[in-house]
C-alpha cells in the first residue's frame, strides 16, 4: 500500500490549489485540480466523484463532524460540482452504520408522486398510448417530489454534530466562488446542450454565450449559492412549503420554455401542498449472510438490496473461489439474469404493492432459483421469475416478463469518520441533467425520476408493481451497501449506472470476496451486467478479456454498453487502517481522501 500513500500528498496539493482558485476571478484557463482514485490511512475517509466534494467532507471531518455532517456537505457540494447527475432537486438512499450501536439503518429519500398525478399519467390520451421517453423526460410531468434535502436533515437529526446551515456552508461557497471546469463536465455539457438548451435558466447557467463552459475555466453559480444561504437561515421548510418551493411547483407546471426551443412539454400537478406532506423514511435494511460477511443494503422502494441480496444467496450455493474464471463469471452472470426476473415481477413500493421480501431473501427460494443455473450454457432470456411462495425446493416458476430500467445518471459516495461510523449514500435526479429544466432563480435542475416507473403495465396478466400512484416512490436500482464481517465493519461501496447499479454492487463483492481482488482491483475490474436480457452489456476491456471467447462458447451473448458504473468504496483493515477507493478512469476519475494519510 505505500504506492498508494503517494496519491493523497498529490491530492493534498490538488485540493490547495482548489482553494486558491475557488476566490480567484474567472478569467483565463487553468488545470483542473488532480484527483486520485486511491488513499489509505486513518481517521476517517471520503470517495467521491469531484475533487471539490471529497474536500469539503475531509473538512467536516477533520472539525470533528460525524460520518453524517460529512456526506451532507459531499452531497451539497456535489449539488454544485455534479450537477447532472445529482442536487437539491433530486433524491436518493443513505445507508449508516452507527458504531456505538453497531446497527446499521437506511433512509428512503427518493421522491414521490404529486397528489394530482395518477395511473396513467404517461398515457398519452389523444392515442391511449405511452408518451415517447423523451418526451416524457423533458416535462413538469415526470418531477417527482425532491427528497434531497429531507434526506439530509433526517440524517442529522439521527447521526449529526453539526447543523444542516454548517454542512451546507462549504457547498454555498464553492457555488459561489466557482470550481475548476473539468474535461467530463465540458463533455457531459456538450451533450447535454440541446436539451439544456430547450429551457431559458438551463441554457443561462450552464450554457453562457450558447456553449458549454471550457475545461480550465471557473464555472460559478451564484444563485444556488443564494439558494443554500436561503436553506441555512430558514432551515428545510423554505424548501418544503416556502418560497423556494413555491417557485419549484411554479416551474413543474409551467415549464420555462426557452424561445425558438420548439417543444411544449408536458406541464406536472405538483402543489405546494406535495411538498409539506414529503417525508424521508426511516426503513430497516435488507441483510443476508454470504459467505460469513452480513451484506446490508436498500430495501423497496429501491430494489437493490434485495436484488444484490438475492444474487448472492443464489452464487451461495456454489464455490467460486475453486471454479476457473469463466465458470466463476458464468455463474455471476447467470444469478443476475434469475434475480432481475424475481425484481420486475415483484419488487415495487411496499407500501402500494405486497412486496415478498423475506422470501426473496431467504436461502430456500434462492436454492430453487440456482438450480436453474446450467455450467454448461446460458439461460434465455426472458427467463420466468421463480415463485417465493412456492413450499419445498423444486425449481417452480411464473410466466415469463420483462421491464427495463431508465434510471441512469447518479452519483455514489463513502464516508467514515474517526469513531467508525459509516454512510454509503447513492443519490441522482435519474437521466443525466434530470428533467433538463433548472428552477428560475435558484441554480438547480428538478429530477425525471417518475420516468422509472412503468409506463404502462409490464408483466403480462400479472400485476405490475412498478405502474405510478398518487404518493408512490417509483421503483429505483440505487444499492448503498454496507459489509460486516464477525460484526466489525469489513466494507462499504456503491455506484451509479441505472440498473447496472445491482451488477456492478454484486460484480464488486465477488471480485473481493470470492475472487481474492483488492478492492481498487475490484472496483477497476472490467464489467459486464445481465438484467435478464438476450444479450449482456459490456465493458470494451471486458470483451477483450479472454475469458469472454470461453463465456460466448457457452452462450452468453455481449454488446459493448461503454462504461458501466462509477463506484466508490472503503474497506476497513486491522488496527485502524483506513483503504479508500474510487474509479481510476470511469467518468474522467473519482476523488479519494483520508484524513491523516498513512506512514
Amino acid at each position: 500500500m505505500h504506492v498508494k500513500r503517494i496519491f493523497t500528498s498529490t491530492m493534498a496539493a490538488g485540493l490547495a490549489a482548489v482553494c486558491a482558485l475557488a476566490s480567484a476571478p474567472a478569467a483565463s484557463a487553468r488545470p483542473a485540480p488532480p484527483s486520485t482514485p486511491v488513499a489509505d490511512g486513518y481517521g476517517g475517509a471520503v470517495v467521491s466523484d469531484t475533487v471539490e466534494s471529497t474536500q469539503a467532507g475531509i473538512d467536516v471531518l477533520r472539525r470533528g463532524g460525524t460520518a453524517a455532517d460529512a456526506a451532507v456537505a459531499v452531497a451539497a457540494t456535489l449539488g454544485v460540482t455534479d450537477p447532472y447527475v445529482a442536487g437539491l432537486g433530486g433524491g436518493g438512499y443513505f445507508v449508516y452504520y452507527d458504531a456505538a450501536t453497531k446497527t446499521v439503518s437506511t433512509i428512503d429519500g427518493r421522491e414521490t408522486t404529486p397528489a394530482g398525478d395518477s395511473s396513467t399519467m404517461f398515457i398519452d390520451p389523444a392515442t391511449g398510448k405511452p408518451y415517447a421517453f423523451e418526451t416524457a423526460v423533458e416535462s413538469g410531468r415526470s418531477v417527482g417530489v425532491p427528497g434531497m434535502l429531507a434526506t439530509w436533515q433526517r440524517a442529522l437529526q439521527r447521526w449529526g454534530k453539526f447543523s444542516l446551515a454548517d454542512n451546507l456552508k462549504p457547498a454555498e461557497k464553492v457555488a459561489q466562488h466557482g470550481f475548476v471546469v473539468t474535461p467530463e463536465f465540458e463533455s457531459q455539457t456538450q451533450g447535454l446542450a440541446t436539451k439544456l438548451g430547450h429551457f431559458s435558466p438551463s441554457a443561462q447557467l450552464f450554457l453562457p454565450g450558447g456553449s458549454a463552459p471550457k475545461a480550465g475555466s471557473v464555472m460559478r453559480n451564484p444563485d444556488l449559492a443564494a439558494t443554500y444561504r436561503q436553506i441555512e437561515r430558514e432551515g428545510i421548510g423554505a424548501f418544503y412549503g416556502g418560497s423556494i418551493g413555491k417557485d419549484l411547483v411554479d416551474t413543474v407546471q409551467k415549464p420555462p420554455v426557452a424561445p425558438g426551443a420548439g417543444i411544449t412539454p408536458l406541464t406536472g400537478p405538483m402543489q405546494v401542498s406535495d411538498l409539506r406532506a414529503y417525508r424521508a423514511l426511516d426503513t430497516a435494511p435488507t441483510h443476508v449472510n454470504y459467505r460469513g460477511y452480513d451484506v446490508y443494503g436498500m430495501a423497496p422502494s429501491s430494489s437493490g438490496g434485495i436484488t444484490v441480496g438475492e444474487s448472492l444467496n443464489i452464487l451461495g450455493n456454489f464455490n467460486l473461489s475453486t471454479m476457473d474464471r469463466v465458470q466463476a463469471l458464468h455463474h455471476y452472470l447467470e444469478a443476475t439474469r434469475l434475480a432481475f426476473a424475481d425484481r420486475n415481477r415483484y419488487i415495487g413500493d411496499p407500501r402500494y404493492v405486497n412486496v415478498p421480501q423475506q422470501q426473496l431473501l431467504s436461502k430456500s427460494f434462492a436454492a430453487t432459483r440456482a438450480c436453474k443455473i446450467d455450467p454448461t450454457k446460458a439461460g434465455v432470456s426472458p427467463v420466468a421469475p421463480g415463485d417465493p411462495y412456492a413450499t419445498g425446493q423444486g425449481c417452480a416458476t411464473a410466466p415469463a416478463a420483462s421491464a427495463d430500467s431508465n434510471e441512469q445518471h447518479t452519483n455514489h459516495f463513502v464516508v467514515t469518520d474517526r469513531r467508525g461510523n459509516i454512510v454509503s449514500y447513492t443519490n441522482t435526479i435519474e437521466q443525466l441533467g434530470g428533467s433538463g429544466i433548472t428552477v428560475p432563480g435558484r441554480g438547480f435542475l428538478l429530477n425525471n425520476e417518475l420516468t422509472d416507473f412503468n409506463f404502462a403495465p409490464t408483466q403480462g396478466s400479472a400485476p405490475d408493481p412498478n405502474l405510478p400512484a398518487p404518493g408512490k416512490r417509483p421503483r429505483s436500482s440505487m444499492s448503498p451497501t454496507i459489509v460486516l464481517h464477525d460484526g466489525k465493519p469489513f466494507l462499504a461501496v456503491g455506484s451509479p449506472g441505472g440498473a447496472t447499479i445491482i451488477t456492478t454492487v454484486l460484480q464488486i463483492l465477488v471480485n473481493r470476496i470470492d475472487l481474492g481482488m483488492t478492492l481498487p482491483d475490484a472496483i477497476a475490474a472490467p464489467r459486464a451486467s445481465q438484467r435478464n436480457a438476450a444479450t449482456t452489456d459490456a465493458e470494451p476491456a471486458f470483451l477483450a478479456q479472454p475469458t469472454t471467447k470461453g463465456l460466448e462458447a457457452l452462450g452468453q451473448s455481449f454488446k459493448n454498453a461503454g462504461s458501466i458504473g462509477v463506484a466508490a468504496g472503503i474497506e476497513f483493515l486491522p488496527h485502524g487502517e483506513l483503504l479508500a477507493a474510487g474509479e481510476p478512469s470511469r467518468r474522467g476519475g473519482t476523488s479519494a481522501a483520508v484524513l491523516s494519510p498513512g506512514h
